[in-house]
């Protein structure tokens, strides 16, 4: 338990990594599954979303901070990235490695294979032990930051219900949630009330048990989530290559994505989250954070790894965005 430079700089944004990665990224010219396929390039790169969100995050000049796990044999690239981006490292350092994720990007066809890790098993009381250190730290750092962000999938023994465990604790200190997971944890979560809930059209098709095969059906499972309670103030479902939806029990917007050269898509949804934070911060109307956050993915696009261009190039990116009300 050994954090690196909490403080340096009072974080205005909290990640909890509860199931980080370091991202091994190959490079490949035709993908051929079966066969010897020779590389053109590798990189590796210290990811899980939550870790990808607060980098983000630095790179466009946010304060942030990230608490959870790493493992003690591979954390080194975990501490030069948050030595670098000047992100304050609170984590738990556990016995072992961190779990190594594969993605193979084809630079002809544009697609990427991810082949993910589970990641580290816990026991009942090593997940019982771990989730009371976080606690602690978010207790502390909530303190300083107003925005909490529960993002990515949660390592096996790891109970469902942490990220709604986690959230209740943050908002009845003064924090605020946003949410980015699937499954069981997302559906747990939900009642504990998050703020902001980021899922894809396939994971809300997956909380709903239905197939969303259309704006309309997306749209209308997403108001279903604001009318329940407690609801979140904004769900954002991120549709890839087709854009993304906003919604509040006021508004309905869909944004546009840009057309940019892409050389990765992995972590594209994680710089969405990182841009809805940054708008909160920034106290931007439901269409000028729908433009941000969009910008953020589509800038995250043209980088391997979890990294953004300059925050000028961001904000010149957003201003290309198109918004259009939906009805």
């Amino acid at each position: 338990m050994n954090p690196l430079n909490p403080f340096a700089e009072s974080p205005r944004v909290v990640t909890v990594a509860l199931n980080p990665a370091l991202d091994q990224t190959i490079e490949i010219a035709g993908l051929r599954p079966g066969t010897v396929n020779r590389a053109l390039r590798m990189q590796v790169d210290v990811g899980g979303k939550a870790v990808n969100v607060a980098s983000c995050l630095s790179d466009f000049g946010v304060s942030a901070a990230v608490t959870g796990q790493i493992g003690r044999d591979n954390a080194a690239l975990f501490e030069e990235l948050f030595q670098r981006k000047k992100i304050a490292n609170h984590c738990c350092y556990l016995d072992g490695l961190t779990r190594i994720n594969s993605k193979l990007v084809d630079t002809v066809s544009g697609e990427t294979t991810d082949l993910n890790m589970p990641g580290p098993e816990f026991a009942p009381a090593a997940a019982t032990e771990l989730l009371e250190q976080v606690l602690q730290r978010l207790d502390l750092l909530v303190e300083h930051a107003r925005w909490v962000v529960l993002s990515g999938s949660l390592p096996p023994g790891m109970p469902e219900d942490v990220y709604a465990t986690i959230t209740r604790r943050v908002q009845a200190a003064g924090g605020a949630v946003v949410l980015d997971t699937s499954g069981a944890p997302l559906r747990a979560a939900l009642a504990a009330g998050p703020k902001i809930v980021k899922p894809n059209r396939h994971e809300l098709a997956e909380l709903v048990g239905q197939p969303l095969d259309t704006l309309e059906s997306l749209v209308a499972t997403g108001r279903e989530l604001l009318a329940r309670s407690p609801a979140p103030d904004l769900v954002v479902v991120s549709l890839g290559g087709d854009g993304a939806l906003f919604l509040t029990r006021e508004q309905a917007l869909r944004a546009l994505p840009a057309r940019v050269n892409v050389s990765s898509t992995v972590g594209a949804g994680d710089a969405m989250v990182a841009g809805l934070v940054a708008a909160q911060l920034e106290e931007l109307s439901l269409a000028d954070t729908a433009r941000l956050a969009t910008a953020f993915a589509a800038a995250k696009l043209t980088r391997l790894g979890p990294h953004l261009p300059r925050p000028a190039e961001v904000r010149a990116l957003a201003q290309q965005i198109s918004v259009l009300p939906i009805t």
